[in-house]
C-alpha cells in the first residue's frame, strides 16, 4: 500500500516540509522547525507536530538516529514526495524559467547528430543538477536505414556512416582482415542502399548473413566485400547500444556518504555496462513521462538512497536513447524533471527530425 493511502492530509503536510526541509539542510528536522514552518495559521502546535511526527515514525516514513535529534525522511518517504510530484510526471517542464531555458539551448548550440546530443546531455544534465548526468543510445534494431557511405581511411581500415531515417547519424571506424578498394566499398554502398533502403538495420545485418550463404556463387565477390564489413562490426548492436555517456560522478564526492560506500557508488557508475541494465530496466522507451526511481538497491546494493530520473528521447516517431540524472536523495526534485523534459523535447528541433 503507498503511503498516501495510509496517512492522513496533516500528516502528508508534516511529511512534506520535513522532506523539503532535509533536502534544503542536510540536517534533521526538528518539530520545533515544522512548527515555525507552518506558523499559527494552520493550528498545528509543537506538540501536535511532535505527534504526527512520531505517527509518521510509527509509519517508517521518518527515522530518528539518536533520541534526542530531529527525524530523517526514509527512502519510503522520498518516494511519497515524489507521487506528490505526480511521480511519472509529464513532459511539460512549465516551471522552468526563460532564463534556464536559454542557459540549457546555448549548451547545445553546434550539436547536429545523435551521437553530439547524447553527449552535450550528459553534460548539461550534470551541470544543471550537480548530480550524474548519463545519456546512451538505444540498439540498432530500432534504427531505419536512410543511407549508408564508406570512406576507406587506410589500407583495411573503413570509416562506415549509417544515417537513419529518423536523422541519426551512427558512425564507426571498420578494422577489417583484408583491404577494400574505394569501387569495392562504393559498390558495396550502392548494393545496400539501392536494396535496403528502409529497412531496420538489425533486418539488414540478418538478411546479409542470410545472402552470403544463399547466393554465394552468385554474387561472391560482392558479397564477400558486404560479408567482410558486416563482420567488422557495419551493423553491429554494438555501433549503438554501447555508446553511453557518463558525466558529473564526482559531484557526488561533497554528499554526507562515507567513504566505503562512496567508494563502492563510484565504482558501480563506472561499470557501464550496469549502468545500461539499470536504465533498460527503469525506462521504458514508449514511455511519455520522466520517470523517478527512488531507492536503486534492489537493482544495484550500492545505490540505496540515490534516486534516478530517466526519460527517453526520440527523433520522430523512432527511439534515439535514454537520458538520465543519477543523485543523492536530497536532490531538487521537480527542477530536476522540468530539465530533463526540457532537454527531451529538443532532439526533434536540434536534430530537425522528419515529421
Amino acid at each position: 500500500m503507498s503511503a498516501d493511502l495510509r496517512i492522513s492530509p496533516r500528516e502528508r503536510l508534516v511529511l512534506t516540509a520535513i522532506v523539503e526541509a532535509y533536502i534544503a539542510t542536510g540536517e534533521p528536522v526538528a518539530s520545533q522547525a515544522v512548527a515555525h514552518h507552518f506558523g499559527s495559521k494552520d493550528g498545528m502546535s509543537s506538540a501536535t507536530i511532535r505527534n504526527v511526527m512520531a505517527s509518521l515514525g510509527e509509519a517508517g516514513l521518518l527515522e530518528q538516529r539518536h533520541t534526542s535529534a530531529g527525524r530523517i525522511p526514509t527512502a519510503q518517504a522520498f518516494r511519497f514526495y515524489v507521487e506528490q510530484l505526480s511521480g511519472f510526471s509529464r513532459l511539460a517542464p512549465g516551471t522552468l524559467t526563460q532564463e534556464r531555458r536559454d542557459q540549457i539551448e546555448d549548451n547545445f548550440v553546434g550539436v547536429h547528430s545523435s551521437q553530439q546530443f547524447l553527449e552535450r546531455t550528459s553534460h548539461v544534465l550534470a551541470m544543471l543538477s550537480s548530480s550524474v548526468g548519463v545519456a546512451f543510445a538505444c540498439g540498432t534494431e530500432s534504427h531505419s536505414l536512410e543511407h549508408i557511405h564508406f570512406t576507406r581511411l587506410t589500407a583495411g581500415r573503413v570509416l562506415a556512416v549509417v544515417v537513419t531515417m529518423a536523422g541519426a547519424v551512427l558512425d564507426r571506424v571498420l578494422v577489417l582482415d583484408r583491404d577494400l578498394t574505394h569501387t569495392e566499398l562504393g559498390v558495396a554502398a550502392r548494393f545496400l542502399n539501392e536494396n535496403f533502403h528502409g529497412w531496420s538495420i538489425e533486418r539488414i545485418r540478418l538478411e546479409l548473413v542470410h545472402r552470403v550463404e544463399a547466393e554465394r556463387n552468385e554474387y561472391d565477390r560482392l558479397l564477400s566485400s558486404l560479408e567482410e564489413l558486416c563482420r567488422k562490426g557495419a551493423f553491429a548492436p554494438e555501433v549503438a547500444d554501447q555508446t553511453i555517456f557518463v558525466e558529473g560522478v564526482g559531484n557526488l564526492v561533497a554528499s554526507e556518504m562515507d567513504r566505503e560506500r562512496l567508494r563502492q557508488l563510484l565504482g558501480a557508475l563506472e561499470a557501464k555496462q550496469r549502468l545500461i541494465e539499470l536504465l533498460n530496466a527503469y525506462v521504458d522507451s514508449r514511455q511519455q513521462v520522466v520517470r523517478v526511481v527512488v531507492g536503486l538497491e534492489d537493482s544495484i546494493p550500492e545505490m540505496s538512497n540515490i534516486v534516478l530520473f530517466g526519460a527517453p528521447v526520440r527523433l520522430g516517431a523512432e527511439s534515439l536513447g535514454t537520458v538520465a540524472v543519477i543523485g543523492s536523495t536530497r536532490i531538487q526534485y521537480q527542477e530536476t524533471i522540468n530539465a530533463v523534459s526540457f532537454i527531451v523535447q529538443l532532439s526533434d528541433r536540434i536534430l530537425q527530425a522528419p515529421q
